[in-house]
């Protein structure tokens, strides 16, 4: 308040009662309405930071995933571990890290010991050949309409002193650019195995360390989305990729060392590169019925008729004894997956993601299925409860042969 000299006051907040300034920026309303809304922009943000995730990430998604197989497969097991170390997650993940390099190194450095000694057989067979000249193979000569033609292109290309070098001269010299960008692009493949292996060995330290907590995490969210559907959706994943791991593993194991023992039995050579073969063509579906044909017809075309049929004989009985036994309860999990879900998901998971979609590719399928089984239950459920409530809405039924005034006694089937 300003006194003027006749005593009378002025306020000095003129801008009340005077004319107002305009203003350049911002509303003059006080009352703002956002453009959008809080809630929307978050969802947007969220969507773009995944985005972004996938975009830069996407490269770890196949040595993750196959993390999260090894960790799910093998967390009956971990838990046994951990009991015994005290419930220190940390030694409990370095011990299982180590247990798995050991199972993983052990077998493989094995089986590369006795390839290595077999494909050395055959460089030495192939320089004594180059050396000294050596006839067709009876079983190539023996085979039907093509067997006089191959036994005339071995003696030219590979059957006379020098033609075995010859002929790598030829193809050498070439293809020398298609081979040297083969070489390369099997280093990089190589480099590329062994970088997926690190970051999957580091990822798996990870779900063993921080595994439990993190369940507990995605179970919280689960429950949210899906409030009555989650624990009977989330515990489909864990157990088919468990049965699925286990199953397909256990029966390519075996696969391979009984077809290899019977590949021994029956003087195929190099029985043990075979069975190893065999093993894993064990875990594509159709792969061991087709390796123990195709060596059974080998035996066939060179003349042993007996060990040739034997073997096929033992390999068909084999194999039905395993699919009609031993599959269905190994493999499927909880889900007990038809054949054809699983056929498509066993092959479709190959062609999309490689080994690893041997066990991606069914679980996925036993997601589908489960969704589409928990989708007919809450039809079949709404069916009932319109019926149970149509029948309330006729009221209380009486019998044409008893009294009005006497209650009827329905028999209630037990659910």
């Amino acid at each position: 308040m300003v006194k003027t000299k006749k005593g009378n006051s002025v306020s000095g907040n003129n801008d009340r009662k005077g004319p107002k300034e305009p203003r350049w920026l911002g509303p003059v309303a006080p009352s703002r309405v956002a453009l959008i809304p809080p809630i929307s922009a978050a969802r947007w943000l969220l969507v773009l930071v995944a985005a972004a995730g996938i975009y830069f990430f996407h490269g770890f998604l196949v040595p993750v995933l196959a993390a999260l197989v090894i960790g799910f497969a093998s967390w009956p097991l971990y838990r046994e571990l951990l009991r015994r170390t005290g419930g220190n997650t940390t030694i409990g993940a370095s011990l299982a890290i180590i247990f798995i390099l050991t199972f993983l190194i052990v077998p493989i450095g094995i089986a590369i010991s006795y390839t290595i000694g077999e494909v050395r057989q055959w460089i030495i067979w192939a320089a004594e050949v180059n050396r000294f000249g050596a006839p067709p193979p009876a079983w190539i000569t023996g085979l039907p309409w093509v067997g006089e033609w191959l036994g005339i292109q071995w003696v030219q290309h590979v059957g006379s002193p020098g033609a075995v070098g010859e002929l790598i001269q030829i193809v050498s010299g070439a293809n020398i650019g298609n081979i040297y960008r083969a070489i390369v692009a099997a280093g990089d493949g190589a480099f590329h195995l062994v970088l997926t292996l690190l970051f999957m060995l580091i990822a798996l330290f990870f779900v063993y360390r921080d595994g439990g907590s993190f369940s507990e995490q995605i179970d919280l969210l689960g429950e949210r989305i899906l409030p009555t559907r989650w624990e009977r959706i989330s515990r489909v994943v864990p157990r088919t990729i468990s049965s699925t791991v286990t199953g397909q593993t256990l029966i390519a194991i075996g696969e391979g060392i009984v077809l290899g023992i019977a590949y021994w039995i029956a003087g195929v050579p190099s029985p043990v590169t075979l069975g190893v073969l065999t093993g894993l063509m064990a875990l594509i579906p159709g792969g061991a019925p087709l390796s123990f044909t195709l060596i059974s017809f080998y035996l066939v075309a060179n003349g042993a008729y007996v060990a040739g049929g034997a073997l096929f004989l033992w390999g068909t009985v084999e194999l039905f004894i395993v699919d009609k036994t031993l599959r269905p309860r190994l493999v499927g999990g909880p889900i007990k997956l038809p054949f054809l879900p699983t056929f498509f998901g066993l092959v479709g998971g190959v062609s999309t993601m490689g080994f690893l979609g041997l066990f991606i590719g069914p679980v996925l399928m036993a997601l589908l299925v489960s969704i589409w089984r928990e989708w007919i239950r809450e039809v079949k459920m709404a069916d009932v409860t319109e019926v149970e409530s149509a029948d309330l809405a006729k009221g209380p039924a009486t019998s044409p042969d008893l009294p009005p005034d006497l209650p009827v006694v329905r028999k209630v089937s037990s659910p």
